[in-house]
């Protein structure tokens, strides 16, 4: 008797405790769902606002990511750019940008078959001491100053940031006949009055380019400091791509002298403007 009381008591407890489990998980399902609710309708204003803002022209996005190459008044420079955006109008980004400087007065020298209008050997940059290349990194702000105004408007960003600069000096070699030793010799300015020095700067000896790779063993580190600002102008018809072209002005100041020619002075403060074209991604 005791044992037939027990069971139905048992059962009881345990459909008791069965119903608040699926209680239970019913509530946690619930809570669930209405959580994957919330977030989905999140993203559909979201979406939806960013649509609209598109629509009256603004440029919306997240992070962005810039290929471009830049064309400096003494120089080239190529730079990968990525930016994340703090407000509707503000942005910060972070640059890498590697390039290399000349000096306004190079000329080339090098035989030329005037019946067949190109160069027979490698022309050489006369007079030149050093190829003045250089690494960027640095940061910045880009401002929003005009919306495209509708999709296929164009809109205007001012640029402004800083970084450091790394300044690479790699010494210019060419190759030349030296009839006192009977040689050919890869020579490149030592800075004195000596024999290679007089030779290097001796037009009537036929002579050529070494090749970009030579010197790099000789390579001279220095570092510096950058500061550019400018006008960005984005042209691109959908936001989430980037087409654009920048223009402003950029200077530079190095902790030691940076010479570049033989016959011009050596300086460590530079100034310059530049023009360039970006293209990347929005998300």
């Amino acid at each position: 008797m005791v044992i037939s009381k027990l069971i139905p008591a048992s059962l009881c407890c345990l459909l008791s405790l069965a119903s608040l489990s699926l209680q239970a998980q019913d509530t946690n399902e619930g809570s669930d769902r209405k959580s994957r609710q919330a977030k989905q309708q999140a993203r559909r204003d979201k979406v939806n606002q960013m649509a609209k803002a598109e629509e009256e022209g603004a440029i919306i996005y997240h992070k962005e990511w810039v290929l471009g190459g830049k064309l400096y008044n003494d120089g080239l420079a190529a730079h990968f750019q990525k930016a994340k955006m703090k407000t509707n109008y503000k942005s910060n980004w972070y640059l890498v940008e590697v390039g290399v400087r000349k000096a306004n007065n190079e000329y080339k020298i090098g035989s030329e078959d005037v019946s067949i209008g190109f160069a027979l050997t490698r022309p050489y940059i006369y007079a030149k001491q050093n190829v003045f290349m250089q690494t960027k990194i640095g940061f910045g702000q880009q401002y929003l100053i005009g919306g495209k105004g509708n999709k296929n408007g164009v809109a205007v960003m001012a640029i402004y940031g800083g970084g450091l600069s790394l300044g690479l000096l790699k010494p210019y070699y060419i190759e030349k006949f030296d009839a006192a030793n009977n040689e050919l010799v890869k020579i490149n300015w030592q800075g004195g009055t000596n024999r290679t020095d007089t030779l290097f700067l001796d037009q009537t000896v036929q002579g050529t380019s070494a090749g970009f790779f030579k010197g790099f063993s000789d390579l001279k580190f220095r570092p510096g400091v950058f500061a550019k600002t400018g006008l960005r102008f984005d042209y691109g018809r959908y936001n989430e791509m980037v087409s654009a072209i920048e223009c402003g002005v950029n200077v530079e100041f190095y902790a030691q002298e940076m010479p570049i020619m033989v016959d011009n002075p050596a300086k460590r403060f530079f100034a310059n403007i530049y023009v360039g074209i970006e293209f990347g991604r929005r998300k």
